[in-house]
């Protein structure tokens, strides 16, 4: 409703100020300093001071008479040197937040592709996965609660560096071939995620203590990128037992996918080729033929000696593999996969993967009108080096509308370390954070870190609720868990660095998901007890009119609670703007306290004025759906109780 109003005035005055000045000028509603300025501000005359040469007062107080009715809209009033202030009819926007009369989003045609999760399936995930995978499926959420027509792709490398050293772990260092590997995999009492975390970390160890040994490596990146041999079925079997339980870790956080496109088909139906065939025809590349880079096929302008794409011995980069599949995502490929389900959610929504197979099913994904890629900001650069090669090609409206959706690491504080088992040194313990790596073994599990949560998480519920089963316990728990953590990861802005602590994500108090999920509890719980105490919960809309409503809101804090929980819509489509998930976070906590604050000074159940006992009612109902909505946004659950 909010954001309708503020939309409905952008357009007002946008239209209103071409027709009387002949200025196309897009207006910013703001929100005014103090509240007592009223709901809205517009800084319009400011704006056009200077094409207009007259004072912004002036304008204002033109524009402010002349705008016309705008309905919601109780009055306007210039301010200061030329702030329009806006004042809403209090009866008339609560009576149509009751009746629902806020705009739905309206769906839009253009699709949007967010890649994000994108590991390694070559070890188990660790915490700076699950902080992509919140990133991205939250971004998702918003875009999708705007009416956005989304499809989520979850890239899989499977023909890189980590999962050729895994290969090469399993190869030389255990001397297994394919069918070992396949008969571990199979091992039910094996967590295979797992055994390869432990196994990178040796054989990264081996390479330092045995430089000699990398060629191992560049003999198992040849073969996988040929598809054929043991060791490329050996590589073929990790992979896909480990993207399996990379599925399962993330559908524990509640992220899912629409696609997953393997690298080893960019490699197979040729994508990598066509792409390099039109990097060399537009000469967007060159093949260098001096210096460290002779025999190398170069992007120039990225640094003095340029991007390497493909290397010497005829391998394409990492990078150069990316260009091919971004030109796919906007079609300009000329190239398909083809696709087989890969399996289907609870909801029915199959995910599908890529194959080679001509006998899959053909094309129904990519075209998108823009990319959002969420990747480490420390793949900034290689970022770079894709939009450069849109570029090169001539591609620069697609280039635009590549957006690096980047974050930074996630490390754990010394007390997380302790709560989670992980050994310390003394000049660690000292330290604020505690950096994690995975080649070096050290690091947090996604699914250890989940675990740990939920034990912790299920150690508060069954002591304040005994006579609950065993099972509805455990689910609450996780609930609980899951809500701490992804709203830790996402309460943060993109661009800070997290030190993750289990302790402060998991507790009830300040801004945190417990804290969140309980505010809408309490809500439930109201009205719950409502109906346990044999009143049955009254038709809003038959008992307050707007007359009524308008009454009970010249109460300046009923008024201000109402509006901070009626701006969800305006929260997403501002965070959306700024590429921001932390602004939604902000949001949900702030009202989740409002809501506090409400339920602390009201006693809504023993309130006797009828009217005003419906009021306090039909606030509780309505905070608990915003509450609810926004978390969902969040990927947040609400338990039934806390």
């Amino acid at each position: 409703m909010f954001h309708s109003i503020e939309k409905q005035l952008s357009h007002a005055f946008r239209a209103h100020i071409q027709a009387r000045y002949g200025i196309d000028l897009p207006i910013a509603v703001e929100q005014p300093r103090q509240s007592d300025f009223g709901e809205m501000a517009v800084a319009a005359a400011f704006q056009l001071a200077k094409q207009l040469r007259q004072a912004p007062r002036k304008i204002a107080a033109e524009l402010a008479a002349e705008i016309g009715p705008i309905e919601g809209v109780a009055g306007m009033e210039v301010a200061g040197n030329g702030y329009i202030n806006i004042r809403l009819d209090r009866g008339a926007y609560a009576f149509g937040l009751l009746r629902g009369d806020a705009q739905a989003p309206i769906a839009r045609d253009d699709k949007i592709i967010v890649e994000h999760t994108n590991i390694n399936p070559n070890k188990a995930a660790h915490i700076g996965h699950l902080r992509n995978a919140a990133l991205g499926d939250t971004f998702v959420r918003m875009l999708r609660a705007r009416g956005q027509r989304v499809e989520v792709q979850n890239y899989i490398d499977n023909t890189g560096v980590q999962v050729a050293d895994v290969a090469v772990g399993f190869h030389h260092l255990e001397n297994k071939n394919a069918a070992d590997v396949k008969a571990l995999i199979a091992d039910a009492s094996v967590r295979f995620d797992y055994y390869c975390w432990d196994l990178y970390a040796r054989i990264s160890g081996y390479y330092k203590d045995h430089p000699e040994s990398l060629r191992w490596r560049a003999a198992a990146l040849h073969a996988i990128e040929a598809g054929e041999g043991d060791l490329a079925e050996l590589a073929h079997a990790v992979a896909d037992a480990v993207v399996e339980a990379h599925l399962a870790t993330m559908l524990r956080l509640g992220v899912e996918y629409d696609v997953l496109p393997r690298e080893s088909e960019i490699l197979h139906l040729r994508f990598w080729a066509s792409a390099f065939e039109l990097l060399k025809e537009r000469k967007a590349i060159y093949l260098e033929s001096a210096g460290k880079n002779a025999g190398c096929w170069v992007m120039p302008g990225l640094s003095e000696e340029g991007k390497v794409i493909v290397r010497s011995d005829g391998t394409v980069t990492y990078v150069g593999k990316d260009i091919a599949y971004q030109l796919w995502k906007f079609g300009l490929l000329g190239k398909d996969f083809f696709y087989r389900p890969f399996k289907t959610y609870q909801d029915g929504r199959v995910l599908w993967i890529t194959t080679d197979d001509p006998a899959a099913e053909p094309g129904r994904f990519g075209h998108g009108s823009r990319v959002y890629n969420v990747i480490d900001a420390r793949q900034s650069y290689l970022q770079d080096v894709v939009v450069a090669g849109l570029r090169g090609l001539g591609y620069d409206e697609q280039a635009d509308q590549s957006i690096h959706f980047s974050y930074e690491m996630v490390a754990l504080t010394p007390r997380s370390c302790a709560d989670l088992g992980i050994p310390l040194s003394e000049e660690d313990k000292k330290r604020s954070i505690v950096e994690v790596s995975g080649r070096k073994g050290l690091g947090v599990k996604a699914d250890d870190l989940m675990d740990t949560l939920i034990a912790k998480a299920r150690e508060e519920v069954d002591s304040r609720h005994p006579e609950a089963s065993a099972g509805e316990r455990g689910r609450i728990a996780a609930q609980i868990a899951i809500g701490a953590l992804r709203y830790f990861l996402l309460k943060f802005t993109r661009n800070s660095v997290i030190a993750f602590d289990l302790q402060e994500a998991l507790s009830f108090e300040g801004e945190t998901g417990p804290y969140v999920q309980y505010a809408a509890v309490r809500a439930r719980n109201i009205l719950r007890k409502l109906e346990e105490r044999g009143e049955r919960s009254p038709d809003f809309a038959a008992e307050l009119g707007r007359e009524a409503l308008a009454r009970q809101l010249q109460a300046e804090d009923f008024w201000q609670v109402l509006l901070a929980a009626s701006k969800a819509d305006s929260a997403v489509d501002r965070a959306v703007t700024a590429g921001e998930p932390a602004h939604v976070a902000k949001y949900a906590f702030q009202v989740a306290q409002a809501f506090n604050n409400f339920y602390h000074q009201y006693p809504v159940i023993h309130e006797e004025n009828r009217e005003k006992k419906v009021f306090l009612l039909w606030m509780t109902d309505f905070f608990r759906a915003q509450l609810e909505r926004t978390a969902a946004i969040l990927g947040i659950e609400i338990p039934d109780y806390m």
